[in-house]
Formats: C-alpha cells, structure tokens, sequence
C-alpha cells in the first residue's frame, strides 16, 4: 500500500487573529507616530516662517553684506538671505504675467533681507525683540513679520498635540480590549481541550505553552503586517508629496516600530494567559454555558 500524503491544512483561527490584531495596531502605530512626530511637524513648520527686513535704496552691497553676516550670527537665524529689487521684480513678474516697470517706468519693489528663525524663536514675544533690535541697523526702514500667523500655530499646534494623546490613549484602550476579545475566541473553541488536559493531571503552564507560543507567532506576525501597512502607506505619501521627507524623524520611525512589534507580542500573549487562566479555572459544566 502507498504511504498516504500528509494533508496541509490552512490554520484560518491564526490568519484571521493576525489579520484583526494587524489592524488594530496599524491604527495605534498611525496615530503614535503622529504624536512623536507632532514636535517635528512644529518645528518644520515654524523654521519655514520668514521675517522680512526691508532695507534703505541706496544702501551699498558692502553694507548689506555686513548686516547679512551679523544677522547670521545671532543665535535666532537658521538661514539669512537678501533678495534685491531686480529679484523681486522678476519674482513678481512671473507671478503676475506684467512687468510693472512697463507702465511705472520703475522698479516699485525694496531689497529685503530675508530671516528664518529658529523653532525656539518662531513666537509672538521673541518676533517683537528680533524686530526691534533689527531696527536699530542703519540700512533697515522696516520690519515685517507674521506675528498673528505665529501665534495662532503655536496655539492650534498645542490643541492637536494635547487632541492626539487623548486619542492615543483612548486608542491604547479600545485595542486592548479588541485584540482581548480576538484571542479569546481563538481559545475559546478549544475550552473542552484545555479542560481534557486538566484532567489528565497536566499542569497549568503545560497546558498554557503551545498557547503561549502560538500567540507569540500571532503577535510578530501581526506587528510585522502592520508595520508593512504603515511602510507602504507612509512610501505612497512621500510619493504624492515628496516633502513629507522633512518630517520623518529617525528616532520617532524607530521608536514606532519597535513599539508595535513588542506591543503585538505582549498584548497577545497577556489576552491568551489571562483567557486560558479563566478556562482553566472553570469547572466542567460551565463550560456548556459561556
């Protein structure tokens, strides 16, 4: 007689745990990273506001040189740059389709010297001294910032930021008790099992090891799944908007990913000993009615 062959069954309980559980923890992996990435989002955010400082006609390319490189010292500036009034005039040009000088037989536009502050100093009260104190250079006729504009992102910055932990927290919860609920069903269908081994006088943690360890796979394969989902969602982001680049902070990506996969396997592993603990404590006509 020919040996018979060994069927392959497909384990559908593990597919499906790990399908939900991936789920569950590419939304709290989504979420945690917006909340680590928050102040990088900020920071980027605020560094891309500019000041504007007009300068004098007349003023020598000599002594707006020396104004540019000591503005470059001070600890606010991230990046100093002048822009004369031809560049302007061309930039204003292409934006409108009309050269003014056409019809005003002049260039309208003033050289600016153009700041971008560093995050500690993009705020209402730091704006006020930076002007003031770039007011006292001969060269400069006035100061333009956004100090409104400021103030208003500082403060929806902080909003979202205090909105997002809440949620995460909340999130934190509602996982638990989804990923709970996943793997006691996965242990549920096989309670007569576990009472079986009860009685044949193996030990708790006997019985507990193969369930341990298969929701131990459950967890690295759940955690490996999300973080999948959360590579090609991030990869087709930064593909529509290659800027969101910027925003990607190494230490936040890592700290996230590390975060799901132990997460995963310690959510897993903590449902599946709490359910089989409770099965176990059971007695056999109980059983017949959960």
């Amino acid at each position: 007689m020919g040996k018979k062959k060994k069927k392959h069954t497909i384990d559908v309980q593990f597919i499906t745990a790990c399908i939900s559980t991936s789920l569950v923890l590419l939304l709290l992996g989504t979420v945690a990273f917006f909340v680590l990435t928050a102040n990088s989002l900020s920071v980027y955010v605020r560094e891309n506001l500019e000041l504007s400082a007009l300068v004098h006609d007349g003023t020598t390319p000599a002594e707006v040189d020396r104004v540019v490189k000591r503005i470059e010292a001070q600890p606010y500036a991230k990046e100093v740059r002048f822009i004369s009034k031809d560049e302007v005039l061309q930039q204003e040009t292409a934006l409108m389709g009309v050269d003014p000088t056409e019809f005003l037989g002049l260039n309208p536009y003033t050289a600016s010297i153009e700041i971008r502050l560093k995050a500690d100093y993009a705020n209402g009260d730091s704006l006020a001294w930076i002007g003031e104190r770039l007011r006292h250079e001969a060269c400069i006729s006035d100061i333009s910032y956004p100090s409104d504009l400021v103030n208003n992102l500082n403060g929806n910055i902080r909003k979202i930021s205090l909105v997002m932990l809440v949620l995460a927290l909340a999130l934190l919860l509602i996982s638990f008790a989804l990923i709970n609920n996943t793997i006691k069903l996965t242990i549920y269908s096989q309670r007569f099992l576990l009472h079986t081994m009860k009685l044949v006088g193996a030990g708790w943690s006997f019985i507990r090891r193969p369930f341990m360890v298969r929701n131990f796979w459950i967890g690295i394969a759940s955690g490996l799944l999300a973080l999948a989902m959360m590579s090609g969602g991030a990869y087709a982001l930064m593909h529509y908007e290659p800027r969101l680049v910027e925003l990607m902070d190494v230490k936040a990506v890592a700290l996230v990913a590390a975060g799901v996969m132990l997460f995963g396997v310690l959510i897993t592993m903590i449902c599946a000993r709490v359910s089989i603990n409770r099965f176990l404590r059971m007695k056999a006509g109980d059983l017949y009615y959960i």
